[in-house]
């Protein structure tokens, strides 16, 4: 699959593009903890049996599924910032509709809009690949990636503040109103990006993925209402099987895949996801365990006794670090790769987990653990899109990484399941009131150790870090710096246009040709003269490159699919570009 440019003169990205992103992806994940404080008081606000109540967060989880990879696919085909804004306006509508109800329908359906928010996260890293130099990517992507997780850090304190002082449809007022502003920001400071894939959006893909993700996320959400070895839930699983595989089978005949399995059975890609899922499971641990055992009364013997706020700002930490980690992410793996730093987070939350074993009997030992686990998790998601756009072509950024984003959805599924059946199998019922006990906490830890153990593994198959072997053609020495201070590693050519004084020319079009003739992929230069292509594969091309009042140049240069790219300057003829 090869990527184009858009005719149309685009804006440059300004300091302020990446906080305005991240901003958004904080909103988004706000609407994942949003009913947090008052999930337990669900079935007597909206007058339903709490069996139905719980489709309240089960349809956000399910719409948030299906929408990563179909938005992302829409944003790499139409524009990545007008499907950003389109599924942030879709987030209003649905927080508008649950805020003028107290009925179970409406909600419902204003939460499985709510849902589709969460394609904002592999949108947003997509615009900043394709925006931004490399040496500021590295940090950009590892905040837009932790703002899932700080968002829903800093939720649970200011949503457990408003339930306890306010109406509880004032939490989507408030989260309307977070979502007009970020859209109004996305207009104002985020430039579109000029990458488009080639192809047609496959709309049997997109209904065969939906199909198949609810039918495998719906029993895993509700088998413990239904039973694990029910008729419904092992028949939902199979049915969920042979909806996938049949539709595997559909996008590796097509052209124009919803999903390139080719490309995400990659080992670096097919790893990443792999460990994904485990990063989601154990991020979920934390984030269900800690509010309960602060809130739990003293009576037990093992809670803390600490009110609704108080506890949400216990564990506010946790998404506090993992933001300010992702500055420390861009030197570590600017200087080890993200590999590395995958395996580092992946060590700091074992070390969280196993040290929290032993620290439940103060609320400082909750910061503490919020603390630690926040910086590992904040290494691990950052290192995740690193890892995700350094495998896979450019024209593919968005798709990939909604992939990548519904693998964590997919951890934090099963992390939810399975944590709360342990909670219940290991609670104590006093006056027909399940209390969780320290045995079921402490078990949840250990599901957490295990599941980045697991992750671990994945991890270690990871392809590391290569050094390119094939010589580069003509690269300045201010290129070579930029590229030993990169902090993310990119598939493909990546340098600039530059006449025969050594001037920087901007707006030429570069574009790459194969060995068949034919043209692989096009961009134009930015201002400073610098281009980026991705390549479909590796072998031989040639870059060509024009621009008003410079002759046409072309050059040869080799890809050897090494995972850092060829440097290449292209020296035009001719007189300089009058300003």
């Amino acid at each position: 699959m090869t990527h184009t440019t858009t005719d149309q003169p685009t804006r440059r990205p300004s300091g302020a593009t990446v906080p305005v992103l991240a901003f958004a992806g904080i909103v988004v994940a706000v609407m994942q903890t949003l009913l947090v404080p008052v999930i337990k008081d669900l079935p007597t606000l909206l007058s339903t049996e709490p069996s139905n109540a719980t489709w309240v967060l089960t349809s956000t989880l399910l719409s948030g599924a299906v929408a990563t990879p179909i938005m992302g696919r829409l944003g790499d085909l139409f524009g990545k910032r007008r499907m950003l804004i389109l599924s942030l306006a879709v987030m209003v509508v649905g927080a508008l509709i649950s805020a003028f109800t107290s009925t179970l329908m409406p909600m419902i359906a204003g939460r499985t809009l709510q849902g589709f928010a969460m394609g904002a996260i592999p949108l947003g890293i997509g615009l900043m690949r394709d925006m931004l130099p490399r040496e500021k990517l590295g940090s950009a992507m590892a905040l837009m990636s932790s703002s899932i997780g700080v968002g829903g850090g800093l939720a649970l304190p200011a949503a457990a503040l408003v339930a306890q002082h306010a109406n509880w449809h004032a939490l989507f007022y408030g989260a309307a109103g977070l979502g007009v502003l970020s859209i109004i920001l996305t207009l104002l400071v985020v430039p579109e990006s000029p990458m488009r894939a080639e192809g047609t959006f496959d709309v049997l893909g997109a209904i065969g993925l939906s199909v198949g993700l609810v039918l495998f996320l719906l029993p895993i959400t509700k088998g413990s209402d239904w039973g694990w070895t029910s008729a419904t839930t092992l028949g939902l699983f199979a049915a969920s099987a042979v909806v996938l595989l049949l539709w595997g089978v559909m996008e590796l005949r097509l052209k124009a895949p919803l999903v390139d399995l080719r490309t995400t059975a990659r080992p670096a890609v097919l790893f990443t996801n792999l460990a994904s899922i485990m990063v989601g499971v154990s991020f979920y641990v934390v984030s269900l365990v800690l509010p309960q055992l602060l809130q739990l009364p003293k009576a037990t013997g093992y809670g803390l006794g600490q009110p609704m706020v108080t506890a949400g700002l216990l564990v506010a930490p946790l998404g506090l670090t993992m933001m300010v980690t992702a500055p420390v992410y861009a030197r570590l793996s600017a200087k080890y790769g993200p590999k590395v730093t995958l395996i580092l987070g992946m060590l700091i939350i074992a070390i969280g987990y196993g040290a929290g074993l032993g620290l439940m009997s103060a609320a400082w030992q909750s910061l503490v653990i919020a603390v630690v686990l926040g910086a590992g998790i904040g290494l691990a998601y950052s290192s995740l899109p690193a890892l995700i756009v350094g495998a896979v072509p450019a024209s593919e950024t968005g798709a990939a990484n909604g992939l990548n984003t519904l693998m964590r959805s997919i951890g934090t599924s099963v992390s939810s399941a399975v944590i709360g059946m342990v909670l219940a199998n290991t609670a104590n019922h006093v006056g027909g009131v399940a209390i969780p006990t320290m045995h079921g906490f402490r078990v949840s830890f250990l599901i957490a150790t295990g599941a980045v153990a697991v992750g671990l593994l994945m991890a270690l198959f990871l392809p590391g870090r290569r050094q390119a072997t094939k010589p580069q053609l003509r690269a300045s020495s201010e290129e070579d710096a930029a590229l030993e201070r990169a902090n993310e590693v990119l598939r493909g050519f990546r340098g600039r246009v530059l006449n025969a004084d050594g001037d920087p020319v901007a707006r030429a079009k570069v574009t790459l040709i194969d060995r068949r003739g034919r043209q692989a992929g096009a961009t134009l230069s930015g201002e400073d003269g610098s281009y980026a292509l991705a390549v479909p594969a590796e072998g031989a091309y040639v870059l060509a490159a024009k621009a008003t009042g410079h002759g046409p140049l072309a050059s040869s240069a080799t890809h050897a699919g090494d995972e850092r790219p060829v440097e290449v300057d292209l020296a035009l003829p001719g007189e300089s570009v009058p300003a």
